[in-house]
């Protein structure tokens, strides 16, 4: 039963193409299902997963931040959400979401997108590993129309994006997120399109490549 993880830079159309792969292998794109997945578990908000994942900036920074602008009548009232002074809800995710990863990757036919599941999944030989790419220019564009925003802004946003995406796989694997020998197939989305990449995704399902071999 197939495996494939996809990471992707901002805008390079990756669950698109895992959307187009998923359909003809008859498998589970699994996304913003993972993220819901360790809310549940967790028992927190899908948006606190979200606002972690492939992000290396700790949550509690964060909220020790937000709650420094309280006036002090309020802060002094207020108490941490998690009651355990010990508990690390960053970490908690991290590792929660690598043990689901893990679980949905033994079930077999799946399509992972994201949150460094090539890199969690590393050691498994079964697991087929994609990179996708493209273009600074064809993916403002992309962004521009899918968000809604101004050029400037999508440009911030993604570089934003990317830079902590590799941050992220920096900090918890040490590897190099755009390191090509991560992966066994690269490609250009904005020069081949989506269905193309697709395309060479499931012929690498069906005829493995060589040990070393990549398509760029």
């Amino acid at each position: 039963m197939p495996v494939v993880t996809i990471s992707r830079q901002f805008g390079a159309g990756g669950s698109s193409v895992a959307a187009i792969v998923a359909a003809e292998i008859h498998a589970e794109v699994v996304d913003k299902l993972l993220i819901e997945e360790v809310a549940r578990r967790l028992d927190i908000s899908a948006s606190e997963v979200a606002s972690e994942a492939e992000r290396p900036r700790p949550m509690l920074e964060r909220l020790v931040r937000s709650f420094s602008t309280l006036e002090p009548a309020m802060g002094a009232g207020w108490s941490p959400p998690y009651p355990d002074p010990l508990f690390d809800p960053r970490r908690a995710i991290i590792e929660l979401t690598e043990q689901v990863i893990k679980e949905v990757a033994e079930g077999g036919n799946v399509v992972i997108v994201g949150r460094g599941a090539g890199f969690c999944l590393r050691k498994n030989p079964s697991v087929f590993r994609v990179f996708l790419r493209a273009s600074e220019a064809v993916r403002v564009e992309v962004l521009m129309e899918r968000l809604g925003l101004g050029e400037a802004e999508v440009r911030r946003k993604m570089h934003e994006t990317d830079t902590n995406r590799a941050a992220y796989i920096h900090q918890l694997y040490k590897k190099d997120w755009c390191d090509p020998d991560e992966y066994d197939l690269i490609v250009n989305t904005g020069r081949l399109g989506y269905q193309a990449t697709a395309d060479l995704i499931l012929r690498g399902l069906r005829e493995p490549l060589r040990s070393g071999a990549q398509v760029s």
